[in-house]
This record gives C-alpha cells, structure tokens and sequence, in this order.
C-alpha cells in the first residue's frame, strides 16, 4: 500500500445523472484540481424515450428507474458520501409527468437534493466540466445526451453565449420517425438557431457525452491508436467527418461488425454521428477534441475553491502521485532547483513538464525493484489526471521509466514512443538520465543533494561535489554522469570542493 501523509480521510462526494438514456452515479473522493472518481455505476433505462410523441416519461421506465436510485442512495451512503445530489436533465424537465416523478424520487429519499437543471444551467455544468480538464479551452463544446445537445461557447477559458437543443439521439431518432435522412434536415435547422457557431471557424470542437465517447472508441479500435483513452484524444476535422460519415450511414447489423462499436448504443450511433456531421459544418471546427468530463465533473468543479480551479493540472496531478507515492516532500523542488539550466532555451511548457519530472520521480520507491520502472511507467501513463493530454502523458511515463534504468528498447516504451516525436523522446531520455544520476547521488534525500550541483559551462557538463558532505564520485556516478554528459553532447568532469 502506498504510504500517504494524509491524517484526515478525504472527502467523499456523491453526483446522480439523472439523464433520458441513463442513470449514472459517481463518487468522487477528495477537492483536488484532478477529480478522483472511485466508483462509477450507469443503468441505461430510456426514460427519455418516446417522449417526442407522447410527452410523457417512458412508463416501462420509471419503476426500474425509482429502483435503481434506491440503490444508488444506499451505495453513497455505505461510501459515506458527505455530499449526495441528483441533477435531471432534459427528460425530467419536459416530460409532462416530470414533476411527479422528482416529486415521487423526493418523497422516497427526502435527504437527497434532487435538482431538475434547465437547458442553460445544464450546459453550464458541462461547460465548467470541460474547463476543469481543458482550462484554456477555445471553441465550441457539444455535450450530446438523450434528449437534448448542450452548446457552449468557450473563450480562452471562459464560457459565454450557451443553448440547449431538442437533438439528444434518443428524441432526433423520434422526431425523425427512425429516418436518418430525414433526421439530417432537423439537426441542419435546429443548428441554424444559434447564429453564434459560426464563430467556432477554425477553432476546437470539444465533444462530450457518451455516445460520442462511444465514436472515439471505435476510431481508436480501428486505427490501433496506443493509448485507449478518450480523454483529450484529437481527430483531425476530415477524419472526424469521415468517421461520422460511415458512422450514419451505416445499419445495425454493419455497426456491430464495427471494431469496437458499443453494444448497447447501437440504435444511436447513427443520430449522434448525423448530429456531430452537421455541427462540424455550422461550426466550421478545425478539429474534435474529446472530453471525458462533462455535466457531473462540472458539478464537482463547482465544489472546489477558486484557488484549487486555478492550479495548473499537469503539476497538480505530479504533486498527487509524489504525495501518495514519493518518500520526501521537499524532493521534487531540490530536483527541479538541481535540474535548472540543463536545457537551452528551455520553452514555459517544457519547463512546466520538467517540474511535473521532478514531482513524478521517485513514486516507484514503494514498488518492487525488478518492477518499478514498468511499474511507475503505467501508473503516469494511465494516471487520472483530466489535465494532461497523451503527447504529457507519454513523456512523464518514459522519464520516471528512464529515471528506475528502464532500458531504451524495452517494449512497454513502445506506447510513449509512438506519441512523442524523436526530439520529446531525447528530451525524455536526457532528463531520465538527469533524475538518475541526482537519485544516485543523494539516494533520493535532498540534504545530500544539496552537496551537489550540476551546470553546464562551455562545452562541458560539471558535477560539483561537496567534500564530507556524504557524495562522491564512485564508479555509479561516474558512469552516470558519463551517460548525460554523451545525451546532451558534452564532456564531463567533476569538482570537488571543501566545504
């Protein structure tokens, strides 16, 4: 087990997503910048279905559905959930028997907030979701549902102009009477609605929901893509219109042959793919950029503090594992203090992620030695941070790999390296070195790092060393220091000074 050095257990905080396909509750654990979700359960229901024709919940539905929030009451409550809500969404709010469901969920669980979102605080919620794991975002978000697709306008970090639209894939299928053709017309007039997508030209288009999750999937079944995540996963604008292409075009029978087509979301693929086709043309996006987060990360985002939301994720994720994983606090600010100037012309990312190097280093000391490179390589590779995309991912896993002596050609890189270009993967190979030859010298301790320092001057790399401070250039060092002085194109040579 990881040792931590939290006294207080975390917070645990409860979220229902009360959706026209799905129910689905989250637990997340803990207020940090990197929402931790430790139990996800979804029952797809259809409560929203058939509500275009007859106005009503779906009947068949809302026995089932009281059941499951049944369960899920009692889930959150053995979890000790502090904070349990339920948000409805667009079948609650239109359905005429709406009211009286909520009013039948209230009655059954009065200590639960139940909260039935308009079509503007709906959109919001994704919006502030998709922030949490985009801070810079710049486009247009889609969240697609059963019911309803929520649109937002995202400035540089900020949401504006916001619309809710009756083109969820469960009520375009209704509308449309089962006609994909038909359903084209409706999704191209409904989109017409809001003059303000034409300003995504050139921009993102950042989609969230699940049968677009679902699109990814199949894109990243299909072209052998190395990292099954969706989250911050990018399509070009041209294979993002193609995928969906195919995606409407096609029957039943031709998506379940798909790879990776979702079993049961078969008989909406073709609405969502027909409703992304269309958004890409009114909004003129450059590329799609897929987002795990959503209405419920919105939710949880909106229980942070103003100070939390404005950490930068990338390093908040980095300070997460070195707090659970690392052995001393104060390492990671030594690291980076002794790995400053190693680089020319060091960029503010590439900077930003040497910190993140830095703070991920030492989180395989727990783990087994003959595992801990390839142990601390997935733990970063598959972390839960929302803020990292793949090409950061990638990078901090082969240099926490590189940093436990990872050998170069050892076929678990072989993810990180299809990611990263050749001068990431120098990059990542020089700064591993770097990490293991301050590891080599402190033993992991920065007062015995403080009896080093390590700086280029000319065309050679120096070492300075400390007399009796506990450092000396045996043969391990030595060898090291050899390896990064020939990585970064330098000769090595090493000082030691009184102290």
């Amino acid at each position: 087990m990881p040792r931590s050095r939290i006294t207080q257990p975390p917070p645990r905080l409860a979220v229902v997503d009360l959706g026209s396909n799905s129910v689905r509750l989250v637990v997340f654990e803990g207020l940090t910048r990197n929402p931790l979700t430790i139990f996800n359960e979804k029952a797809v229901l259809g409560l929203g279905r058939g509500l275009q024709n007859t106005g009503m919940l779906n009947e068949e539905a809302i026995g089932p559905a009281l059941t499951v929030m049944g369960r899920y009451a009692a889930v959150a409550q053995a979890m000790g959930a502090e904070r349990v809500e339920v948000l409805a969404t667009a079948a609650a709010r239109d359905a005429e028997n709406g009211p009286d469901f909520i009013a039948a969920l209230r009655d059954r669980h009065p200590d639960i907030s139940v909260r039935v979102l308009t079509g503007q605080e709906e959109a919001m919620f994704s919006a502030d979701g998709v922030l949490l794991g985009f801070p810079g975002a710049d486009g247009i978000l889609g969240d697609i549902g059963g019911g309803s697709l929520e649109l937002v306008e995202l400035d540089r970090g900020r949401a504006t102009n916001a619309a809710s639209l009756p083109i969820g894939a469960i009520r375009l299928a209704d509308r449309a009477g089962g006609e994909v053709a038909k359903a084209r017309a409706i999704v191209e007039s409904d989109l017409a609605r809001v003059p303000w997508l034409k300003r995504g030209e050139g921009r993102d288009l950042y989609l969230v929901g699940g049968a677009w999750r679902a699109l990814a999937r199949m894109h990243i079944a299909q072209t052998s893509y190395p990292l099954s995540i969706v989250h911050h996963y990018v399509l070009r604008r041209e294979e993002a219109r193609d995928l969906a292409g195919v995606v409407a075009k096609a029957d039943r029978k031709m998506l379940a042959g798909m790879p990776g087509a979702p079993a049961k979301r078969l008989g909406d693929m073709g609405y969502a793919a027909v409703v992304l086709r269309r958004l890409l043309r009114a909004t003129g996006a450059r590329r799609v950029v897929f987002s795990a987060n959503g209405l419920r990360e919105g939710w949880y985002a909106r229980l942070l503090t103003e100070e939390v939301r404005q950490e930068e994720p990338m390093l908040a994720a980095g300070r997460e594992l070195a707090q659970h994983w690392g052995r001393d606090p104060d390492l990671p600010c030594a690291l980076q203090a002794w790995t400053e100037g190693l680089f020319e012309e060091e960029t503010a990312e590439q900077a930003a992620m040497r910190e993140a190097s830095c703070w991920i280093a030492d989180i395989g000391s727990h783990d087994h030695p003959d595992y801990r490179s390839e142990h601390a390589f997935f733990r970063v590779l598959r972390q839960p941070g929302v803020g990292l995309d793949h090409h950061q991912r990638a990078f901090l896993a082969m240099v926490v790999a590189l940093r436990y002596e990872a050998d170069t050609t050892a076929p678990f890189l072989d993810t990180a390296k299809q990611l990263l270009d050749a001068v990431a993967v120098k990059r990542a190979e020089t700064l591993g070195a770097a990490l293991r030859l301050a590891f080599t010298l402190s033993g992991g301790t920065p007062v015995l790092l403080a009896g080093t320092a390590l700086r280029r001057r000319g065309g050679e790399l120096q070492l300075r060393l400390v007399e009796g401070s506990g450092v000396f250039a045996g043969e391990s060092v030595q060898r090291r220091l050899d390896s990064l002085a020939a990585a970064l194109g330098l000769v090595p040579s090493v000082e030691v000074a009184a102290l």
